[in-house]
């Protein structure tokens, strides 16, 4: 690159252009010898010079491929550098902040989901105001700024640390300095693992074979015979990452060529849970819009002696390849095979018993070899195309086609298709076709879960569940329905990088990632379960009914504010009141202290306590904090829905029957009420009910006989199963 130097002032070093360099890798020596309020400038060797804040973010930000992966980052990083400068005016330090706060609510980077130039703007800004900085930290006052702060710096801490710790010194930096070398001794960052950012993210410091920049161009190619899961989901967004990385595109092609498995329907919502994710691709594309020129390549192999039409039935063939015995078919005449092929063309009783398989070696050791179909007959209508073929490729035969043809430069594929490379490369060499290099990566499995298509389709065929967006589901509409926040699937999957390793991995790890999302800004809520709830008397409680507003999450003003309403008689769960002795101090919550004076139980069994408010009583003394709601018509009916796994075990063995591991009870419904500011609630809003847990709302509020529905989301705390 040639570069000489960074010449700065003393008084104002530009920590965002240092940042961008170490984290571009480019080391330059750098003087404080400007003039005070002079703009940095960069000497190059030859003579040339770049000047100013913003010029040198971009120079350095292109090294380090963090200026925007197209038009519309590149422009949004820019609005983000254009305002980072705020920071540096004192007067407008804490609005910017809480302007901060507000847009990192739920997102980990400024600019879609990937680190960029913003962030190390932003980011120093705010580490370049010290001590102002670090009390606003300290004061908790804007949290989900203080979380996004936390993970830029458990992410990129070492380069990060290095430069503030060598030109903000005058700024703070040396208590900067202190906090960060306490957080490196404790082995983690406080502020990241408290607001759920993970301190060690997926590395990716992986390079695709012969990859140039700007020329890379991937595809995410699902076949529309189901929704998109949560093993598809690593592969969507491998793709995403690689293509910002290398400044490529991604297509996203429908593998349909099997009528048997394939609707429209999976292709509409496949379309959706690729878009949920944030991945982004440039164009929609079909393996059927290839048809045509699929039949002409089987036709020239033939034609060529590469691929031959085969009658063998389909257990024998399998038997035969297995052992590596040819097959009788294997040499025919070029004449006869096409005569064959005009038959599987036409549908024609003699088509159907036929197939084309590929000339490879039936001698080899890896099986994939072993002459491959290419092309079989299938009667059914096509959902896009309806009966004009009788024969489609198989998956073997297209992809590397179509991959080709469609100038993929990286096929990415999971390592599960492994043996399965030399067959993809041969096939390649047959049709004369430029070569696709071949990506391997690890696929994900979850515990306790199936991710076969053909497996969960069963579940919605036999109505064990209610169909491809069932909570129980792992697919995306599935688990995002249940509660999840798609940030927190994202952090989740990039954490493991492109790992070519084998991962069984635990959906704990997964909700407790989601759980560091919404804990700090989901509202709080107050249920009793209505099953054997226990009235409460307060003898010395209000003579009439009074409301208070107070802040439905104590620590982020964000969530708004909630109506309490404080009566007499209050409702408490049973089995809060089973705990509770006579004479004994409770601290009711949002209320205060009581004492219990009297505990009353029916011959069926129901209870029945009176007690006397002691407001001047401390919390600190008491051994329940209990939730409560008042005595009044306006609670709503709630229905909490808790769901398990679908099977037993955590992983099938090969050969295993899923249908010997189904679980009897996958989903538990507790009717409860709840306080009177739900009906406010809309489907898809995230709540914590106090002491009971975070729950989506699946139906809002309709009609006082209808309950809201919540689905009750994972915390990462291994639970025993529903009884």
């Amino acid at each position: 690159m040639n570069l000489k130097s960074l010449s700065f002032a003393a008084e104002t070093p530009p920590l965002s252009v240092l940042a961008a360099a170490k984290l571009a890798g480019v080391s330059v020596p750098a003087d404080a010898s400007l003039a005070p309020d002079s703009p940095p400038v960069l000497h190059f060797c030859n003579g040339r010079k770049l000047r100013g804040v913003l010029p040198l973010l971009r120079y350095f930000g292109g090294i380090a491929n963090l200026c925007g992966a197209d038009a519309f980052q590149e422009a949004k990083i820019a609005e983000w550098l254009e305002y980072a400068p705020v920071l540096s005016v004192g007067s407008a330090f804490e609005n910017a902040c809480k302007h901060l706060d507000e847009y990192v609510g739920s997102r980990t980077f400024l600019v879609d989901h990937s680190f960029s130039i913003a962030d190390i703007a932003i980011w120093s800004g705010l580490a370049g105001a010290g001590l102002r900085w670090e009390s606003l930290r300290k004061s908790k006052k804007y949290q989900n700024l203080t979380r996004w702060y936390g993970s830029i710096l458990a992410e990129h801490g070492d380069a990060l640390n290095q430069v503030t710790a060598a030109y903000v010194g005058k700024k703070g930096a040396g208590k900067l300095k202190e906090n960060i070398a306490s957080q490196k001794s404790n082995g983690v960052n406080g502020d990241a693992e408290k607001a759920g950012t993970p301190t060690t993210r997926g590395k990716y410091e992986v390079e695709l074979p012969e990859a140039e920049v700007g020329k890379v161009k991937l595809r995410f190619a699902p076949e529309p015979s189901g929704y998109l899961h949560i093993g598809h989901s690593k592969a969507a967004l491998l793709n995403t990452y690689f293509a910002q990385k290398y400044k490529g595109e991604v297509i996203l092609r429908f593998d349909d060529t099997n009528p048997a498995k394939e609707s429209n329907e999976f292709v509409d919502n496949l379309i959706k849970d690729v878009e949920t994710l944030g991945v982004t691709y440039e164009r929609i594309t079909y393996t059927s819009d290839y048809f045509p020129e699929l039949m002409k390549m089987a036709e020239k192999l033939i034609f060529e002696g590469k691929a031959y039409v085969d009658d063998t039935p389909r257990e024998q063939m399998q038997k035969e390849r297995m052992d590596g015995i040819e097959s009788k078919c294997r040499n025919h005449s070029k004449e006869e095979n096409l005569k064959l092929w005009e038959q599987m063309i036409a549908g024609s009783e003699r088509g159907l018993q036929c197939c084309v398989r590929g000339k490879l070696d039936m001698q080899d050791p890896n099986k994939s070899l072993r002459d491959p179909v290419y092309y079989r007959c299938n009667p059914m209508p096509h959902h896009r195309i309806g009966a004009k073929y009788k024969v489609y490729p198989t998956y073997d035969f297209a992809c590397p086609f179509v991959d080709s043809i469609e100038g993929i430069t990286h096929a990415l594929r999971s390592s599960e298709y492994h043996d399965r490379n030399a067959q993809y490369y041969w096939i390649q060499g047959d049709m004369g076709l430029r070569r696709v290099h071949i990506y391997e990566f690890s696929r994900l499995n979850m515990v306790y879960t199936l991710l076969s298509k053909r497996k969960l389709l069963w579940f919605v065929q036999n109505e064990k569940v209610n169909g491809w967006d069932d909570p129980r589901f792992p697919t995306v509409q599935g688990i995002v329905r249940r509660g999840l926040k798609i940030e927190a699937l994202i952090q989740f999957i990039l954490e493991m990088g492109a790992s070519k390793n084998l991962n069984l991995m635990e959906w704990d790890k997964l909700w407790t990632i989601n759980k560091k999302i919404i804990d700090p800004v989901c509202p709080r809520h107050t249920a009793v379960i209505e099953e054997g709830r226990v009235l409460l008397t307060l003898s010395n409680g209000p003579d009439k009914p009074f409301v208070r507003m107070i802040p439905r999450h104590k620590k982020y003003e964000g969530a708004g504010e909630k109506a309490t309403t404080f009566t007499r008689s209050i409702w408490i769960d049973r089995a809060d009141a089973e705990l509770i002795s006579v004479d004994e101090e409770i601290t009711l919550m949002d209320w205060g202290n009581a004492i219990v004076k009297k505990i009353d139980k029916d011959q069926d069994g129901n209870l029945a306590l009176t007690g006397v408010l002691h407001l001047e009583g401390s919390v600190k003394t008491t051994k329940l904090k209990l939730t409560w709601l008042p005595q009044i018509d306006e609670l709503v009916k709630l229905s909490l829905m808790e769901f398990d796994y679908l099977i037993t075990k955590k992983k099938l063995e090969e050969g295993e029957d899923f249908l010997d591991v189904i679980n009897p009870c996958t989903e538990k419904e507790t009717a409860a009420l709840g306080d009177t500011n739900m009906r406010n609630l809309k489907r898809g809003d995230v709540l914590q009910l106090e002491r009971k847990g975070y729950f989506r709302c699946d139906v809002p509020y309709l009609r006082p006989s209808k309950p809201i529905v919540l689905f009750a989301i994972p915390d990462g705390r291994q639970q025993a199963g529903l009884k």
